[in-house]
């Protein structure tokens, strides 16, 4: 989707937290925290579980399947670096396995997009260490 020379927009800061999350979207996987105590898969990423407060997780690979929640279209520019992007959408994304995170979803007009379409991730590599998680409408061609 994404040369990487071109990519000048915000990005994550890689931590020794985070690192399995984006280590895993760069090997086009979508992989959350689930606790060891009670199997409560998490995110965002966090030290304890908030269920049972166990500190015991190991990194789960995810289905990558989920719905639209909830979405915005954007037609404002708040930030320069997103200007060409205008306008855009911005997704929260309800995963099949519970945890829900904010993404894109691409490869249709924004005005296609619903609150319950069933989406499936795509990973959009746009520098050598970071693979963003962006999602399309299930069973959509790749681009």
């Amino acid at each position: 989707m994404t040369t990487t020379a071109e990519y000048t927009k915000p990005l994550p800061t890689l931590t020794d937290d985070n690192r399995p999350f984006w280590d895993a979207c760069r090997d086009k996987r979508l992989s959350m925290q689930q606790c060891d105590g009670c199997g409560h898969i998490r995110f965002p990423i966090n030290h304890i579980c908030p269920r049972c407060l166990s500190e015991k997780f190991h990194w789960q690979t995810l289905s990558g399947r989920g719905t639209v929640f909830s979405y915005i279209v954007f037609h404002q520019v708040y930030n320069k670096a997103f200007a060409q992007d205008v306008p855009y959408n911005v997704a929260l994304v309800q995963l099949e396995e519970g945890p829900r995170l904010y993404s894109n979803v691409v490869g249709v007009p924004n005005d296609a997009v619903k609150v319950g379409d069933s989406l499936e991730v795509v990973f959009d590599a746009v520098t050598p260490e970071i693979t963003l998680p962006r999602f399309r409408l299930a069973g959509q061609a790749s681009e």
